[in-house]
């Protein structure tokens, strides 16, 4: 006997969430929007709400101070729209690796009451896609108590670990609407620099953990003359699809999914979201899988490749503040670099150009600023690249470490920065900058 589907406006499926509910929201290009507004729109009704989210994209500023009683919002990752709420107490911040916010789900520390997903329309068979959002929404809503979604015929149906079946659905919103873009922006020239130094540690046949923006973008432009690139990815964008369609990437020299693009989400344009809808070489999983990292390093020659706000003299990355001041999270990086550093000839990079505010601050720095968080450690760090050139770092003394790093700052700063080594770490030797004294 198949199950009745209960289907509701946006505004009755907010009045389901009670007083002390702990609330998941899937995020990043699947946020339900409506689902959002309706529910906030009578937070004066609620009180002690808790709302678990992500990267959301698509959503403007809507934490008040008068909400804090009504509905606290705990974010697992620092959306822009929500930092100033973070920074100044109205909203909170859980600091966890990707590849565990599922075991937050399931063990009870952070089990949703309620998940609110967005998903495609049920096939013949009952299922729903998360589309392009799988990572953490899946778990989340086999965590959950109750279930509602909104159903889009404008999510892509994708496929891997991806499905719903409709009989575990509480609600459902029937929306039509085009989800958020994320346009590809041109490199600046600083930018494709750094990339074009990044191409040059990237073989063939290598498996590559991509992100969005300027510097990922500009690597992968610049490597249409290599041959069967896989990718292996928390998330992926337009450059992706263009790069398979060239025939760059093939995935064929895989050790792990050959053939298969493997990743937890997607961020992009219609024209993405139309060439992943029932693509059979791309394959979204949880993040408990694409971001564990035993499972990257059965990628043989993974690279990845993530950015940073600064890196210490000693290797220490920040990706994730600006001294207190909080600015996104941990996110994935810290899985993948330690994934790729234990794959069969794998290397993390570490990318960010060498200054900031236009050429007045260096993002090479002798200490990080105080109060900032370390996002990959001194222990697990491999290269850093800057459009000065690459530091390899693994296996090298604190001495050898800031003479590679000096290397790689900006002309301007290099200088200072041998000074205040050897004021901060004692070093008593002279160091040139083309090698060690």
């Amino acid at each position: 006997m198949k199950r009745q589907i209960n289907t509701v406006t946006a505004e009755a499926a907010a009045q389901i969430i009670q007083n002390g509910q702990r609330v998941f929201i899937t995020g990043n290009c699947s946020t339900p929007v409506e689902f959002f507004e309706a529910l906030v729109a009578r937070y004066q009704e609620l009180r002690d709400v808790e709302l678990i989210q992500i990267l959301s994209i698509g959503m403007k500023e809507f934490v008040t101070p008068d909400m804090i009683e009504h509905i606290r919002v705990n974010n697992l990752f620092i959306s822009d729209y929500m930092r100033q709420a973070v920074n100044n107490g109205t909203a909170d911040f859980t600091p966890v690796f990707l590849s565990e916010i599922p075991s937050l789900f399931r063990s009870g520390i952070l089990t949703p009451d309620v998940a609110v997903i967005h998903v495609s329309p049920p096939d013949e068979h009952g299922y729903c896609s998360f589309g392009v959002e799988v990572g953490v929404t899946k778990s989340a809503a086999d965590s959950a108590q109750t279930v509602i979604a909104q159903v889009n015929p404008y999510m892509p149906r994708t496929l891997g670990d991806s499905f719903i079946h409709i009989s575990h659905i509480d609600y459902v919103i029937e929306v039509n609407t085009p989800l958020p873009e994320v346009k590809p922006q041109p490199a600046s020239p600083i930018q494709d620099q750094i990339a074009q130094n990044i191409a040059e540690l990237i073989p063939d046949g290598a498996t590559l953990q991509t992100g969005i923006g300027g510097i990922p973008d500009a690597v992968l432009r610049r490597l249409t003359n290599h041959r069967n690139l896989g990718i292996h990815t928390e998330l992926f964008s337009d450059g992706v699809m263009e790069m398979i369609e060239s025939g760059v990437i093939s995935c064929r020299a895989k050790t792990l999914h050959p053939g298969k693009i493997i990743a937890g989400f997607v961020i992009g344009t219609q024209a993405l979201y139309e060439y992943i809808d029932d693509n059979p070489i791309i394959e979204l999983h949880p993040t408990e899988y694409v971001n564990d990292p035993f499972i990257i390093a059965q990628n043989e020659k993974m690279i990845s490749i993530n950015s940073a706000i600064e890196v210490d003299l000693t290797g220490q990355v920040c990706a994730g503040s600006i001294g207190t001041y909080f600015y996104s999270g941990v996110g994935g990086q810290v899985d993948f670099v330690r994934g790729a550093s234990r794959s069969k000839g794998g290397k993390s990079i570490i990318a960010l150009p060498s200054t900031a505010k236009k050429g007045t601050l260096s993002r090479i720095v002798p200490i990080l600023k105080p109060g900032a968080g370390v996002t990959t450690s001194r222990n697990d760090v491999r290269y850093i690249a800057t459009e000065y050139g690459i530091a390899e770092l693994f296996g090298r003394t604190i001495a050898q470490r800031v003479n590679a790093l000096v290397n790689i700052a900006h002309p301007d700063f290099r200088e200072d920065l041998l000074e205040q080594a050897r004021e901060h770490y004692g070093i008593g030797r002279v160091y040139a900058l083309n090698g060690v004294n």
